[in-house]
């Protein structure tokens, strides 16, 4: 029997989901092209984006959607305000780095969220800024960012605005009718629950078709891969079609589930049962409640002597059960998640197998 995937992805996946891989489908065939659309027109519809934005899916698992949205969509001459309060945000400035971007940073520690009176001082300060770039929620600590603000923020002053939704699309959110924003990144093993190995941008269709000749990268041409699919609705190279099967399948439960407001409401009990359970047995989060988002929760590693996370994460894989190992420079963590196909009962077994751990390893909390 499979383990239990207490993690930020890959993820636990449902058992109808598995099987739409067990056929192998032509990349050419109509069969295969109406799936490719219908995933495209699903994942717009999330944010309400019909006939305004574009999807282009990439093969890769969700950086390379990043890089993609990055490359394809800013330029030598564009400026950008990168907000980074973890590894995502890390990441994407690396990725600048390396295409020799223009950009500033505003970092707090990965426990803190920006300031927005600071955000707004960096605009003043800097009016040749074209894009702000944030994470919507920062799975190295489960953060969530002040999406919102942010947005109303670049609106206002006309500023271009990049998510990376990662671990918080399907789940949390994100309708162009509330919130502006230009691109946002995103793939399918997180919060929408189907395997890795494709992402997507969701993309404003006017920024993208300005953004012909951008990209540093063939492979990751986001113009070039939508140019291709408006043409002949193919991709341009080998598509992962057997991954894009699963996430059609994702996609049909996602939306029978109530869509992003169900998948959440899911989530947010998932959430609360690991966040009291843990709590009881004396672990205490790193996160106050009201910056945790129901994705992924970050614990302190606790302070005994005879904690050894490692010999922790073995007894708990033993009883079925993976987490995540901690990614802070703060603190010394560990992570479970909320997310996947997964629900009360599994989270309460969850605790209970923690509980038991603790006890096979005579760690005493409380």
């Amino acid at each position: 029997m499979d383990k239990k995937l207490l993690t930020p992805g890959p993820l636990t996946t449902s058992e109808s989901t598995k099987k739409a891989m067990l056929h192998d489908w032509g990349s050419r065939d109509i069969k295969f092209i109406d799936l490719n659309k219908k995933i495209r027109q699903t994942l717009i519809e999330l944010i309400n984006g019909q006939n305004v934005f574009e999807c282009v899916p990439m093969q890769g698992s969700g950086t390379f959607s990043v890089e993609a949205m990055i490359g394809s969509l800013t330029n030598k001459k564009s400026k950008i305000l990168i907000l980074i309060n973890g590894a995502y945000g890390q990441r994407m400035k690396k990725i600048c780095s390396y295409m020799s971007r223009n950009f500033i940073t505003y970092e707090v520690a990965e426990h803190e969220i920006h300031n927005i009176y600071k955000i707004e001082n960096l605009i003043n300060e800097n009016k040749d800024l074209t894009h702000i770039f944030s994470v919507y929620c920062e799975t190295t600590s489960g953060i969530l960012n002040p999406i919102q603000p942010i947005s109303e923020l670049a609106k206002k002053n006309k500023i271009s605005l990049f998510i990376d939704a990662m671990s918080a699309f399907g789940a949390l959110p994100l309708d162009i009718k509330e919130t502006y924003f230009d691109a946002v990144a995103a793939s399918s093993n997180k919060c929408l629950e189907g395997v890795p190995g494709v992402g997507f941008i969701l993309v404003r269709k006017n920024v993208l078709q300005n953004s012909k000749n951008n990209s540093h990268s063939l492979s990751l041409d986001l113009y070039d891969q939508w140019e291709s699919m408006e043409k002949n609705a193919q991709w341009r190279f080998t598509p992962p079609t057997h991954v894009l099967a699963a996430f059609n399948q994702a996609l049909i439960e996602h939306k029978k589930e109530g869509g992003t407001t169900g998948r959440y409401e899911r989530y947010k009990k998932n959430c609360k049962i690991i966040c009291d359970g843990m709590a009881k047995l004396g672990f205490k989060q790193l996160l106050s409640n009201e910056l945790q988002a129901p994705i992924i929760i970050t614990f302190l590693q606790p302070k005994v002597p005879n904690f050894d996370f490692k010999k922790f994460y073995n007894s708990l894989s033993d009883k079925g059960f993976l987490i995540y190992p901690g990614k802070l420079t703060v603190a010394d963590t560990f992570r479970i998640g909320c997310i996947g196909s997964l629900y009360e009962k599994d989270m309460s077994e969850a605790i209970l197998a923690v509980e038991n751990t603790l006890s096979d390893l005579e760690i005493k909390l409380i």
